[in-house]
């Protein structure tokens, strides 16, 4: 009796930090629509009105978890920065963005929930300064570094934000919606043909490959190197 009472552990105390790594795996597990103030009392073994006192609610636990994945880029771009000293501004961009990416990777469920939150999180603000001081110390003007931010837009943060996501169905349903796709609209058909993605490039969404993605960086990454030392 002694020994089974002295092995026994103290249960961890309830903290935000532990909410919030408790949603985020569940939602890695089981996605979004797992996830409820019930069920994660639940996971965590407490009622779920002792998660109010950490998380005021749905939206706050929400807020949470854009707080937390902010946390974890911010966390993995410098960390990506500090494993290759002394590099370019073009190349310490790229490290960025690419641990960004792999973070998303990680959190498929992420770009959907930043996306769609209201206000925007601490962590982001602290990320995109690391992102202007690496264009102001390559050389580029607050000016030319601002529209920098607007042509990266979210693949700062490792995702292409699609405008549109055709609804997933069977590969008849494909197959039909190729037909009339062709006799439709002829030079979509052909490009989305001429586009099919590898299985082995991952993947967040309908058209945002790893391909495309590091492609689309190039491409801006060209296009600002002419306006580098610009007034």
């Amino acid at each position: 009796m002694g020994s089974r009472m002295e092995a026994r552990k103290p249960r961890e105390p309830l903290s935000r930090e532990r909410a919030l790594a408790s949603a985020i795996a569940l939602v890695d597990a089981e996605g979004m629509v797992a996830l409820t103030m019930r069920r994660l009392a639940a996971e965590l073994g407490v009622e779920a009105m002792s998660l109010y006192h950490h998380l005021p609610g749905k939206a706050g636990l929400l807020d949470g978890l854009v707080d937390a994945v902010a946390a974890e880029i911010t966390s993995a771009a410098e960390q990506a920065e500090a494993d290759a000293p002394g590099v370019d501004w073009r190349t310490r961009l790229r490290l960025r963005f690419l641990a960004a990416r792999t973070v998303m990777l990680r959190h498929p469920w992420a770009p959907a929930l930043l996306s769609s939150r209201p206000t925007v999180p601490a962590g982001v603000y602290a990320y995109y300064d690391g992102i202007l001081a690496t264009l102001v110390d390559g050389g580029f003007s607050y000016r030319i570094a601002h529209r920098a931010l607007h042509a990266f837009g979210s693949l700062a943060l490792g995702f292409a934000q699609e405008v549109f996501r055709p609804d997933a169905g069977g590969e008849a349903d494909a197959e039909a919606a190729m037909v009339a796709l062709a006799e439709r609209l002829p030079h979509l058909a052909a490009m989305v043909a001429a586009e099919t993605h590898d299985a082995t490039d991952p993947a967040l969404g309908w058209c945002d490959s790893q391909t495309e993605f590091e492609f689309t960086l190039d491409l801006l990454f060209d296009g600002l190197e002419r306006h580098r030392s610009s007034a």
